[in-house]
């Protein structure tokens, strides 16, 4: 009579991936004990090399001894980017011819996707592509946890001090609309939705002078720096030439059909750039008072304009999403930018460089002059509606939204160093923390932000704020986007 059955003790079910994973430690530990570098090539597992066209063709791996010896010049040194050895062998099945001695020497590779073979349970299947690949390049082959991490290209950002809220200045009744500086940057005006224009002390932040005359809302203010002029433009489709020696308009320019949204000046000719909600971008002569051209091709609202020196000499940007660079001797677009997916409602040239921002409510982008070249977007989203932007000769970038927020960036990165909210003044609402204008002064130095809470806000630098106190909290960027 046959005796009790021993027990047995309960065997772990182990798949095919896991054992495979269990080998391939055991080759790396046998083969390469100093991880981290590749073991030296073994000249005799060199002639066995097998073509992922022959496994999938005969099921099974045939034939190795003949083929590998023709193949084994043009096969790369490496199946795979390990740190294994650099003959990654696969299985052989049954009916191979290959070197049990060469045979041992080959490191084990075996990707996720092998699976048994239906016909030869002995063999596996040659679909893995972790073994080799049809064309045979090892390139393609590496993984993302064994690629070699190539340094990022991306520029890295120049340290600047953070900026702080040094003076709220409060007199106007309404929403401040706009804001421009004196050349001599001893004053600065700002227009605002109770249609009056203020001048205020740089130095001091004291009033000056209140000029009434607009009967709307002031959205443009330009001052010139060859004459004793400030002009300015509101939505009661006027725009005005005020003479700052009498404090008293003396030119209007008639013949936009709806309100006035930007103003700028050219720098070297006397001629006045207006835009506004009838989708025409209107070219003036100063004295004349006569519109030199009407430049039109906009679908919407121009909502922001600057101009240059040299071609393009106008640059508008609009409700319609695009970016128009306009010819100013024929009056004619030069290009067109469509890189945005919603409205261009500021823009910033570069006081230095030959390039300039643009902002819209999905991302700040950077493009190069004259031709508009795409350059890159700013590495952060503001994520709400930008009003006003401004860049000074160091390089800070400020850009000012809807919702009381003002980031601050380095302009050759893109990277954002400083964000900060606006606090509404005692007395108005939270809805009402939103920047409409904003604008460096002549040295750069002082930043000027126009609000709805009806102030206008003063912001410096940090003397304090060394780079050990405020980091650079800064990672390049994984992937570029195009757009």
């Amino acid at each position: 009579m046959p005796g009790p059955a021993l027990e047995m003790e309960p065997v772990e079910p182990q798949s095919l991936k896991k054992l495979s994973f269990k080998s391939l430690k055991r080759a790396l530990d046998l083969f390469s004990p100093v991880h981290g570098h590749v073991a030296p090539p073994d000249p005799e597992s060199k002639k066995i090399r097998i073509s992922h066209k022959i496994s999938v063709e005969y099921g099974g791996l045939k034939n190795t001894g003949a083929k590998s010896t023709g193949q084994a010049s043009s096969a790369p040194d490496s199946a795979i980017g390990t740190s294994a050895p650099s003959n990654a062998l696969a299985l052989t099945g049954p009916g191979s011819s290959g070197d049990a001695k060469s045979v041992a020497q080959n490191a084990l590779v075996i990707g996720p996707t092998v699976q048994p073979n239906a016909q030869n349970d002995g063999g596996l299947q040659g679909r893995s592509s972790a073994i080799i690949s049809a064309s045979g390049s090892s390139e393609r082959m590496s993984t993302s946890a064994i690629m070699e991490r190539i340094p990022s290209k991306w520029p890295r950002p120049v340290w600047h001090a953070p900026w702080r809220n040094y003076r709220v200045i409060s007199g106007h009744l309404g929403w401040v609309r706009s804001v421009a500086f004196d050349p001599s940057n001893t004053w600065f005006c700002t227009g605002s939705a109770d249609r009056t224009i203020k001048i205020w002390d740089v130095a001091s932040g004291k009033l000056k002078l209140t000029l009434t005359g607009h009967i709307e809302q002031v959205r443009g203010l330009a001052v010139s720096n060859r004459h004793t002029y400030m002009f300015s433009a509101g939505d009661d489709k006027q725009v005005k030439c005020w003479d700052l020696e009498q404090n008293k308009v003396i030119r209007h320019y008639h013949g936009h059909l709806s309100g006035v949204y930007c103003l700028a000046l050219h720098p070297t000719i006397d001629v006045l750039l207006t835009g506004g909600r009838d989708s025409v971008c209107r070219v003036w002569d100063i004295r004349s008072k006569m519109q030199i051209h009407a430049l039109s091709g906009h679908d919407n609202t121009v909502c922001s304009v600057f101009t240059r020196p040299t071609d393009p000499q106008v640059v508008t940007g609009s409700h319609d999403t695009t970016i128009k660079f306009w010819d100013l001797r024929y009056g004619k677009t030069m290009t067109t930018l469509t890189y945005h997916k919603k409205s261009v409602r500021a823009m910033a040239l570069h006081p230095k460089e030959n390039s300039f921002a643009s902002a819209s409510a999905d991302n700040i982008k950077k493009f190069n002059l004259p031709r508009g070249e795409f350059m890159h977007n700013m590495l952060s989203q503001q994520k709400t509606i930008i009003n006003a932007m401004a860049v000074n000769e160091e390089g800070v970038m400020a850009t000012g939204g809807d919702n009381g927020s003002l980031w601050f960036w380095d302009w050759k990165s893109g990277h954002n160093f400083q964000q900060s909210q606006t606090i509404v003044q005692p007395g108005s609402l939270d809805s009402e923390a939103g920047i409409y204008a904003l604008s460096y002064d002549i040295t750069g130095s002082r930043l000027l932000t126009c609000e709805a809470d009806k102030t206008i806000k003063m912001w410096k630098e940090d003397e304090n704020a060394t780079p050990e106190t405020h980091p650079l909290n800064f990672k390049p960027p994984k992937d570029i986007r195009r757009f």
